[in-house]
């Protein structure tokens, strides 16, 4: 008879694992980028989301690689003593991973790399764990898609089938002949308080982006001299608004190790 082409169940007990080898490749793809590039970037990120992360790795792709795996990998990689560094200086800005950072090989100066990353903060939708930025209040009457953020001429009333949802949220909602209605504002989130799940929720589904997205550098290394300069306040400025969330696997090139190690490490 013919072998059956049904999927199969395949157990996990039974699949390879790949973390060990994927943290040979990250090793050895940083050693040979360093003699490579005349700067090493350390560089933090705040409110971190894959999608801008790829937006930074292909800006800079024609003279620079981003990699953001495991700090620990990425520091024991650029030397953890003078006896072990591959090149001079390298295990001074080892001391400057950790968090939620990554390193960026590139042949643009400093003062071009800065410039770059002080006007990179594009806007996402907040996570639990997310500082709110400013205070977001549903007005009374009937919702529409944007929460009173628009002027009505320009916004939709709210869909029906999402006014469930809004109570399970605790927006003391109802309908009216197929509308939804509020009797009175209903404030969503202060300025400065930490957001939760069900505020998070409600601010995407009113279109309210609250998160930026920020590349900080804390320091870099100097192939020419074998020093490295600090960025001063840099690792400071990288608590603000990562202060309850996590950071999330990010999947990018993981066959060439680049950004391919999930997960923060310290």
């Amino acid at each position: 008879m013919p072998r059956s082409k049904r999927a199969k169940v395949v157990h996990l007990t039974k699949t390879q694992k790949k973390g060990k080898e994927l943290t040979l490749r990250l090793y050895a793809n940083i050693r040979e980028c360093i003699p490579q590039y005349p700067y090493i970037y350390v560089f933090s990120v705040e409110n971190m989301r894959n999608n801008h992360l790829k937006d930074v790795r292909s800006q800079l792709a024609n003279d620079s690689r981003v990699f953001f795996g495991k700090t620990r990998v990425m520091a024991k990689t650029l030397g953890d003593s003078p006896s072990t560094e591959p090149y001079p200086g390298t295990c001074l800005l080892a001391a400057h991973i950790s968090g939620p950072c990554g390193l960026i090989f590139s042949q643009r100066d400093p003062q071009s790399m800065l410039d770059y990353v002080s006007t990179f903060h594009p806007i996402s939708y907040a996570r639990a764990g997310t500082v709110a930025s400013y205070s977001f209040t549903l007005p009374s009457g009937m919702l529409y898609t944007r929460g009173g953020e628009i002027p009505i001429t320009e916004d939709v009333p709210l869909a029906h089938s999402l006014e469930p949802t809004l109570r399970k949220l605790g927006v003391p909602t109802r309908l009216e002949k197929g509308r939804v209605m509020l009797d009175e504002e209903f404030q969503v989130c202060k300025e400065g308080e930490v957001l939760g799940s069900g505020q998070t929720t409600l601010l995407k589904m009113f279109g309210v982006a609250m998160a930026e997205f920020g590349v900080e550098v804390r320091a870099w290394w100097i192939k020419e001299t074998g020093t490295i300069e600090v960025v001063e306040g840099a690792e400071q400025m990288n608590q603000k608004g990562n202060s309850g969330e996590r950071i999330r696997d990010v999947e990018m090139d993981r066959e060439d190790g680049d950004l391919g190690v999930s997960d923060e490490e310290g």
